[in-house]
């Protein structure tokens, strides 16, 4: 996985008065935090923050000040419910070497068995534990040919070299769901019945 460098600035003003006036700016407040170390209140460019961002679980190298280079992974981003710009990002500091536990995109592949059954993500992202500085951004998994009552557990998926399942093997990422024809309930047909005689 590459990283992305990015310049931030350690702030003093906090609140959300604050924050406006850094979001203004077009730029991120954010928080760096772990390894027992005490939180570092970050403005980062909002620009290069939100092109990083499109990388999931992506490695940001941090020039904090032009002092110092800290490597990080997002943790938690913050988004505006309409307007879709981002509001706070948490990132947590790694190093390189070091076992961080996130969680990768399930994608899939391949077409189901005929019948029209329904494909559920029981789980959209799969929980791992990978080398901070090579975290796969994804598994593919194949549901070609899945009939209705399959699943596909965390045990099946194959993950890439160094990454190790986070969650318990027999967890159900996806299944195939019998497709279902929807039937209105008793009640609510003589209830339209009624309302047409009206």
């Amino acid at each position: 996985m590459s990283e992305v460098k990015i310049s931030a600035a350690t702030r003093t003003e906090f609140g959300k008065g604050a924050a406006r006036r850094i979001r203004r700016e077009d730029k991120v407040p954010g928080v760096l935090y772990g390894h027992g170390s005490d939180p570092v209140h970050l403005t980062l460019p909002g620009h290069d923050l939100l092109m990083a961002l499109r990388t999931p679980n992506v490695l940001i190298a941090l020039d904090i000040d032009g002092k110092s280079n800290e490597l990080a992974i997002p943790k938690s981003v913050q988004r505006d419910p309409l307007k879709g710009f981002l509001e706070h990002v948490d990132l947590q500091l790694v190093k390189r070497g070091e076992q961080v536990n996130v969680e990768i995109y399930v994608h899939t592949e391949g077409e189901l068995a005929p019948g029209g059954n329904l494909l559920e993500h029981v789980l959209n992202a799969l929980p791992v534990e990978a080398e901070a500085t090579h975290i796969p951004e994804s598994v593919t998994v194949s549901v070609e040919g899945l009939t209705a009552g399959d699943s596909i557990l965390a045990k099946d998926i194959s993950l890439p070299k160094g990454t190790t399942l986070a969650v318990e093997g027999d967890t159900v990422v996806l299944q195939v769901l019998a497709a279902q024809a929807e039937e209105a309930p008793e009640g609510e047909e003589a209830a339209e019945e009624e309302a047409a005689e009206a």
